[in-house]
C-alpha cells in the first residue's frame, strides 16, 4: 500500500526535507544513548561512591512512591489538569511498568482506587458531576486501559460484527432523512447529468415526504436495529473480556457513589458504571476499530475505513449508548421514536452486566499476593526511567511535599532530605567530549536509566537479618523436615532425635528433589535458587533441625511466629501453601501465555515498524530520484489518471475550453451570480484551463470582454473529496458565483478526461 503511504504524505504537504530529517531521527536513534553512557563524568550511574549514594537515594524514593499510592494520589490534584495528563504518561505509568507483571498491575489499581476516592470525596457535589464533567482519575484509567491489552481484549466478541459491516458494501445505517435526502439528489445528478430541480436546503419534514427518502431510512432503522442488537449480545457475554482493571474501578467507582450519596437509587449509579464501562471504554473499540486493534490493519499498518463505513459503526454505537443510559429518541429525531421499546428492552439487560462486571475481587485476592510476596521474588523490582523525569518528580514533590505529607514525621520527608535540591546537571554528569559536541541538554536528559527499586526503611538484606525472607526460607526447611519426621506439633518434631531410617528416607527425599530441579534447569522453563537455600536443602534432617530452631528463635524475637503454640501459625502457612499450589500453578501458567503473546505483539510490531522505516527510505529515494533537472521532470509527468506521455516524452499543452454564464446556467453547472437573474448572465464569460500541474484546472472570467482579475484553481480530487462528503453546492470567486459540484465534475470528465478531447473555443 506504499502507493497510499506516498498519497497520504503528499496530501498533507510533507516535504522531502522533513522526511529526510525524519530518516536521520531514525537512523541516529540508537546513537544517543550509546554517546550518552560512552561519558566520562559523574553522571547518576558512574562508579563513584558520591553517584551510587545518589542512585540507592531515588531508588529508596521511587519505591516508597510506587508502594505508598496516597503520594501520588495526592500528588496528581495538585497539578493543573494539562499537566496531569502529561505526568500520567510519562512518570507514572513509568513508575509502575505500564503494569508489566502482576505485582505492578496491583500496586497501579491501588494507586487509581486510592485518587479516585480523594476525587469522588472532594470533588463530586452530585453522581451526575462523573458524566457532565471530566473526572481526572476516570479519565486516567480509561486512557491506561485503552492501550493494546486493553480494547484489543474485545477483538473476539467485536472483530467478526465489525467486520460484517465494514464488509456489507451495500448497507447504510444512515437514519438522517436530510443526509439520506442529499444523497438521493446527487445520485440523481451524477447519473443523469442534469438538474434536478428540487431544492438543496430542506428540513427533516420535507426530506420525509419523499417516498424514496422514507423508504431508505425505514431500512435503515430495521438494520440498525438488528445490528445493535447483535452488538449487545456479544457485550453481554464478554464480561471476562474486560480488562480487571476497569471492572475494579467500576467497583470503586459504585462503592464510593453509595458510599457518599446514599439515597441515590441503584439505576442512576448503575447508568453511571454504564458511562465509564460503556461509553467511555467499549464505545470506542466500536467506533474506531482500526484504532484498537479490533480489526486487522493492512501492511501498511493502517485501515482507510470510509465515510460509510465509520458512520455505520457510529450509529451502532449510538444506540447503545442511548441504551446504556436508558436515553430515548424524540424532538429532532422523532422520526425514531418507534426504537424506544427496543432501548428501553436493552437497558434493563445492560444493568444486569453492570453489577456483574463490578463483582471482582480486591487486586491482593485477584493478582494472589499478600505481605510476603515481594519478599520472596529473586529479583528486586526494577523501572526504566529517563534522568528528566527523575528529575521533575524529585521537584513536583518538594513543591507540594507539605500537602501530600503533612505529617512532619511521615519518611517522605526523610528520603526527600537524603537527596536535596533537585539537579540535573549532576543526573546527567559530565558527557564524553563526542556526545557533547552532538547532543543538546534536552537530548541527554531523555537518557533512560534502569533503578532497582528497594525499601530504605526494611532491615539490610542478609541471609540471616531479613526476617522476612528468613520465614520464607525456615518453612521450606520445615516442609522437609516434617514429611520424614512426622510429630504431633513442630516444637515436638525439633525436639525429639530422628531415626536412623527418617534420616535416610530424608536424604533420598532431598536427592529426588535435586534430580527433579536439575530437569527443570535444563527444561524452557528455568528454576534457580539462591545457594544459601540450595545449602540448606542438603543438610541432614538434625542438623536442618538445628538450624530450624536458631532461625525460629530469630523470627519469634521479631515477633512473627510464637512457641507458646508450639508454631502452629508457621505450620498453618505451609498448609495454605499447600493448598494453593495448584493456584500458584495456574498463575505461572498464565504469566506464560500472556509473556508469549507479549512477545509475539512485539515482534509484530517490531515488523511493522522495519517497514514503516522501509517505506519512509523508499519514499526518501524516489525523491531524490526526481530531483533532476527541470526538464528531465517534465519528461516524467504523467497525465492524471496514470497514462503514459507524450512521444517526445513532454507534458501535453494545456488545454482551454470556453463557456458562456448561460450555457453553463443551461447545463445546471452555474447555480448564480452575485444573486442575479439568469437573463443577466449574457455578459458572462467563463473558461476553463488544464495545467501542467495533473488534476488541476484554472478558472477564469470576463465581464464585457474584460478580464476579470481573480482567477481560481480548482483540484480535481478536492471536487471528488466534496462529493464524496455530500456538499452540492460550493462557492468561486469570493462567493460571487455558486455551482452544482456533481455537474462540474461530470463536465470536467466530458471535455478533458474524455476519450477525445477538442481545443479550445466559444461553447
Amino acid at each position: 500500500m506504499m502507493d497510499i503511504k506516498i498519497g497520504l504524505l503528499v496530501k498533507n504537504r510533507l516535504t522531502l526535507q522533513d522526511v529526510v530529517a525524519h530518516g536521520r531521527k531514525l537512523k541516529n536513534h540508537n546513537e544517543i544513548k550509546k554517546q550518552v553512557l560512552a561519558g566520562t563524568g559523574k553522571g547518576i550511574k558512574s562508579l563513584s561512591k558520591e553517584s551510587r549514594e545518589l542512585l540507592e537515594a531515588y531508588q529508596h524514593l521511587f519505591y516508597h512512591l510506587q508502594t505508598n499510592p496516597n503520594y501520588l494520589a495526592k500528588l496528581i490534584f495538585e497539578m493543573p489538569q494539562s499537566r496531569t495528563t502529561k505526568f500520567m504518561e510519562s512518570v507514572i505509568l513509568t513508575l509502575y511498568n505500564y503494569a508489566g507483571n502482576q505485582r505492578e498491575e496491583c500496586l497501579l489499581n491501588k494507586l487509581f482506587k486510592t485518587a479516585l476516592e480523594q476525587e469522588i470525596r472532594g470533588r463530586v457535589s452530585t453522581p451526575s458531576d462523573i458524566v457532565t464533567g471530566s473526572p481526572m482519575v476516570i479519565q486516567m484509567v480509561v486512557a491506561f486501559n485503552r492501550r493494546d491489552r486493553g480494547l484489543s481484549s474485545l477483538r473476539d466478541p467485536l472483530n467478526p460484527l465489525v467486520t460484517t459491516i465494514i464488509n456489507d458494501k451495500n448497507l447504510s445505517l444512515n437514519t438522517n432523512p436530510i443526509e439520506v435526502y442529499k444523497q438521493w439528489v446527487n445520485q440523481l445528478e451524477t447519473k443523469t447529468g442534469q438538474a434536478s430541480g428540487m431544492p438543496y436546503d430542506v428540513t427533516v419534514e420535507m426530506a420525509l415526504e419523499h417516498e424514496e427518502v422514507r423508504s431508505a431510512v425505514e431500512v435503515a432503522i430495521r438494520n440498525l436495529k438488528n445490528n445493535a442488537k447483535a452488538f449487545m449480545n456479544a457485550i453481554l457475554l464478554s464480561t471476562d473480556k474486560i480488562p480487571y482493571g476497569m471492572r475494579y474501578i467500576a467497583k470503586v467507582l459504585k462503592e464510593s457513589l453509595h458510599e457518599k450519596f446514599p439515597d441515590a437509587p441503584e439505576k442512576e449509579i448503575l447508568k453511571i458504571i454504564g458511562n465509564l464501562l460503556y461509553y467511555r471504554f467499549i464505545n470506542s473499540a466500536i467506533v474506531a476499530p482500526d484504532q484498537f486493534d479490533i480489526i486487522d490493519l493492512d501492511r501498511g499498518g493502517t485501515s482507510f475505513l470510509n465515510n460509510d463505513q465509520r458512520r455505520n459503526l457510529a450509529s451502532v454505537a449510538k444506540i447503545l449508548q442511548f441504551a446504556a443510559s436508558n436515553k430515548g429518541f424524540g424532538g429532532d429525531s422523532a422520526h425514531l421514536s418507534c426504537l424506544n421499546p427496543f432501548i428501553k428492552e436493552c437497558h434493563e439487560k445492560f444493568k444486569k452486566f453492570f453489577r456483574e462486571a463490578c463483582d471482582v475481587d480486591e487486586p491482593e485476592q485477584h493478582f494472589n499476593l499478600d505481605q510476603w510476596s515481594e519478599l520472596t521474588m529473586i529479583t528486586k523490582p526494577s523501572i526504566y526511567i529517563s534522568l528528566q523525569e527523575i528529575h521533575d518528580t524529585h521537584q513536583l514533590l518538594l513543591q507540594h511535599q507539605d500537602v501530600i505529607a503533612p505529617d512532619h514525621d511521615d519518611l517522605l520527608h526523610e528520603l526527600l532530605a537524603d537527596l536535596g535540591e533537585p539537579d540535573l546537571d549532576l543526573l546527567i554528569g559530565q558527557p564524553g567530549q563526542e556526545s557533547s559536541e552532538t547532543l543538546t541538554k534536552g537530548q541527554l536528559a531523555s537518557t533512560e536509566v534502569s533503578l532497582n527499586l528497594n525499601n530504605k526503611f526494611e532491615v539490610p538484606e542478609d541471609d540471616e537479618a531479613d526476617t522476612k525472607v528468613l520465614y520464607f526460607r525456615v518453612k521450606h526447611m520445615i516442609a522437609d523436615v516434617i514429611r520424614s519426621q512426622p510429630g504431633e506439633n513442630l516444637a515436638r518434631v525439633l525436639d525429639t532425635v530422628a531415626t536412623e531410617t527418617q534420616e535416610e528416607e530424608h536424604m533420598l527425599l532431598i536427592k529426588r528433589k535435586e534430580e527433579t530441579e536439575g530437569k527443570q534447569v535444563k527444561s524452557r522453563h528455568k528454576i534457580t535458587r539462591q545457594q544459601s537455600m540450595l545449602q540448606e536443602s542438603r543438610f541432614p534432617i538434625d542438623r536442618k533441625k538445628e538450624k530450624i530452631a536458631t532461625n525460629l528463635a530469630m523470627l519469634e524475637e521479631a515477633g512473627i511466629v510464637s512457641s507458646a503454640n508450639g508454631y502452629q501459625s508457621v505450620i498453618n502457612d505451609i498448609a495454605q501453601d499447600i493448598r494453593n499450589q495448584r493456584r500458584y500453578r495456574q498463575r505461572r501458567k498464565q504469566e506464560m501465555i500472556r509473556i508469549r503473546n507479549t512477545l509475539l505483539s512485539l515482534d509484530s510490531k517490531s515488523k511493522y515498524y522495519e517497514e514503516q522505516i522501509e517505506y519512509y527510505n523508499e519514499y526518501v529515494k524516489t525523491c531524490l530520484n526526481n530531483l533532476r533537472t527541470r526538464e528531465a521532470r517534465k519528461g516524467n509527468r504523467r497525465s492524471f489518471f496514470g497514462g503514459g506521455s507524450s512521444k517526445e516524452n513532454l507534458p501535453p499543452k494545456p488545454i482551454t475550453t470556453k463557456y458562456t454564464a448561460p450555457r453553463l446556467h443551461e447545463k445546471g453547472v452555474l447555480l448564480e451570480i452575485d444573486g442575479e437573474p439568469a437573463n443577466k448572465f449574457k455578459n458572462v464569460q467563463f473558461g476553463i484551463s488544464s495545467t501542467e500541474e495533473p488534476g488541476v484546472f484554472l478558472v477564469t472570467a470576463k465581464f464585457l470582454g474584460v478580464d476579470i482579475q481573480e482567477k481560481v484553481e480548482v483540484v480535481f480530487q478536492d471536487l471528488l473529496q466534496l462529493q464524496y462528503e455530500g456538499v452540492a453546492v460550493m462557492n468561486m470567486f469570493n462567493r460571487r458565483a455558486k455551482v452544482n459540484v456533481n455537474l462540474l465534475i461530470f463536465l470536467l470528465n466530458h471535455k478533458f478526461y474524455g476519450k477525445s478531447i477538442e481545443g479550445g473555443g466559444n461553447k
